[in-house]
């Protein structure tokens, strides 16, 4: 599982420009099950996402394919979750 941490780069001003692309990106990531949860880092430093299902690489590709991240509007940073213990109603994390 990995937590991708998406912050705002010196081209924020050009949030708007590519947000519709954004949005379509994760919700293909969501349509796929690859994502299961993505929300605002406040205050307004950016974005973070809950990803399982993918290999690193294949994340990373992925990540490189967010017009966020391709327009340089946000870095992308991946953390590696070995999660061992969670309360029963985020057991399906575990498997």
């Amino acid at each position: 599982m990995y937590i991708v941490f998406l912050t705002f780069s010196k081209n924020k001003s050009a949030v708007g420009q590519h947000l519709a692309g954004h949005k379509a990106w994760l919700q293909q990531g969501f349509d796929e099950g690859v994502f299961l949860l993505a929300g605002s880092i406040k205050p307004a430093r950016g974005g973070a996402i809950l990803a399982k299902n993918i290999a690193l690489d294949d994340l990373e590709s992925r990540l490189n394919n967010d017009p966020f991240v391709a327009e340089d509007v946000v870095t992308a940073e991946v953390i590696e979750v070995d999660p061992s213990k969670a309360d029963e109603r985020l057991s399906f994390l575990l498997n």
